[in-house]
């Protein structure tokens, strides 16, 4: 008589890279250090959500979840975080002075083109100092303008200065915020997905104001001329 084999476990889904949740399920705190790298270093990891995967590992670190393998250490997923941001962007601006304008002219991706156009009329209105730390916070901006930094020759000492400063800021400041909330409400890991909807929302906020702003200026040099 054949014994009926026990039944195989379900296949995991493979990992979401849109999704927090499920990048620091899958990795934990070295999938923080990898992404904040591939997003502010290599222009294919413009689609990445450094913003909320920032705020959920701090949320996280005050009480753990379920959703992720073990719970996270605040100093860690900070040393992770500032180490992957800061590596990454040195990295893009090292590619970009190499490299030059043809690493942007290459891409088919409307969005980094987009991201890049910004990027340059933000350094251009604001200067070096205060568009290298803006960046930080604004999506797809902050992972093209470090190549873009370097392939416009932006001194390598004001690049290094400033992107230092701004990834503290961002990565730091992100992450002590969520571990803030995570800290004052009980059981916030139950409310994770529509906290990290309003990260998002709030994430895209200034580029919405980018874009706006940017229309408008359009609009008016059409109008002029």
């Amino acid at each position: 008589m054949m014994l009926a084999h026990p039944a195989s476990p379900p296949l995991q889904l493979a990992v979401n890279l849109l999704d927090a949740q499920s990048l620091l399920a899958t990795f934990g705190t070295i999938g923080i250090a990898v992404v904040m790298f591939a997003e502010t270093g290599l222009l294919l990891g413009f689609f990445l959500p450094g913003d909320s995967l920032l705020f959920t590992a701090g949320l996280l670190c005050a009480g753990g979840s379920a959703t992720t393998s073990g719970h996270l250490s605040l100093p860690w997923v900070l040393a992770a975080a500032a180490a992957g941001a800061l590596g990454g962007a040195q990295t893009g601006y090292l590619l970009g002075r190499r490299a030059g304008p043809a690493l942007l002219a290459r891409t088919r991706s409307r969005k980094i083109t987009e991201g890049a156009d910004r990027a340059s009329d933000i350094l251009e209105r604001y200067g070096h100092a205060k568009a290298i730390v803006l960046a930080r916070f604004l999506p797809i901006v902050r992972t093209v303008l470090n190549p873009l930094a370097g392939a416009l020759a932006v001194p390598a000492r004001t690049f290094a200065l400033w992107q230092v400063l701004g990834g503290l800021v961002w990565t730091v400041g992100l992450v002590l915020a969520g571990y803030a909330l995570g800290a004052s409400v009980p059981n916030v890991d139950r409310y994770l997905l529509p906290i990290i909807a309003v990260i998002v929302v709030i994430s895209l906020v200034p580029v919405a104001l980018e874009l706006i702003r940017s229309r408008r200026a359009h609009g008016t040099d059409g109008g002029e001329a």
